[in-house]
């Protein structure tokens, strides 16, 4: 981790908290901003409830088909802040989950979220960002990224979700190295365990962020959020047969199959609803 992202990490002065997180939607993707670039978007205890309503706000409007995470500068986050930790500032979370914290649940919530997801990853990302990240549906990376995972150096057991995202994901051999050793790896190896989907050099992130986010937002809406789920599910070995099922069943009765059948005979962009 580097000297910059450690001081970061350190408790707030009252002066530093910074700005909180933005939210925009433009052409069917809602965009999620970190904003705190002073202090490399280090998240603080009172971002988890903003942050958690973003991703509500997202979920509740029907023209979002796509959700962007990222972050402003040239970090995309060290982490939730550690002063807050050591001071036992938690946040605040969604009534009735007190077995988890409010930052497990951003997480939690952020990967089951029903529309896609795309972590554009302007910079390095470091402690419980590289959680946040993991959790989008992709991860898009510049040739300067980097990551680390201190949790092993601070003392600290990793939260449960987490280590079964980063397992499920990435792979034991990965993760054992990434928590237990605390080693930084950078974009190249980012990108060979699968925690990039896509590396870009510096100035094609922003095309390549909305090339696919494009894609996704003229996909069959019902059916990517149901596969979404589906394949969550059978990652976390927490398969339902007879809920993927269904979910197949109903793709087949939907508006949106007829849609997309006659688009592909007529050689024509399908307009899809949503039923």
């Amino acid at each position: 981790m580097s000297d910059a992202a450690v001081k970061a990490a350190k408790p707030a002065d009252v002066d530093d908290v910074g700005t909180e997180p933005l939210y925009t939607v433009n052409d069917g993707c809602a965009t999620i901003r970190l904003n705190r670039p002073k202090h490399l978007n280090r998240i603080q205890a009172d971002d988890l409830e903003i942050l958690l309503g973003y991703l509500d706000r997202a979920e509740a409007d029907q023209s979002v088909r796509v959700v962007v995470l990222t972050g402003t500068g040239r970090v995309f986050s060290a982490g939730y802040n550690l002063g807050d930790i050591a001071a036992g500032r938690r946040g605040k979370g969604a009534p009735g989950v007190e077995d988890q914290s409010p930052f497990e649940q951003l997480t939690n919530r952020l990967e089951n979220l029903s529309r896609p997801t795309i972590c554009r990853l302007n910079g390095p990302v470091y402690g419980g960002a590289t959680d946040l990240a993991l959790c989008c549906d992709f991860r898009v990376g510049t040739d300067g990224c980097e990551m680390f995972m201190p949790a092993s150096r601070l003392g600290l057991h990793y939260y449960p979700s987490g280590m079964v995202r980063y397992i499920t994901r990435l792979g034991v051999n990965a993760a054992k190295k990434l928590f237990l050793t605390a080693q930084t790896i950078k974009s190249d190896e980012m990108l060979r365990i699968g925690y990039l989907t896509d590396v870009v050099s510096q100035d094609q992130l922003d095309a390549r962020v909305a090339e696919l986010s494009k894609i996704l937002v003229a996909q069959a809406p019902v059916a990517t959020q149901n596969m979404k789920k589906s394949v969550n599910e059978i990652a976390r070995d927490a398969t339902d047969l007879a809920a993927v099922a269904e979910r197949f069943h109903l793709s087949l009765a939907s508006e949106d199959i007829k849609e997309g059948v006659s688009a592909f005979f007529e050689k024509r962009k399908p307009v899809f609803t949503g039923r």
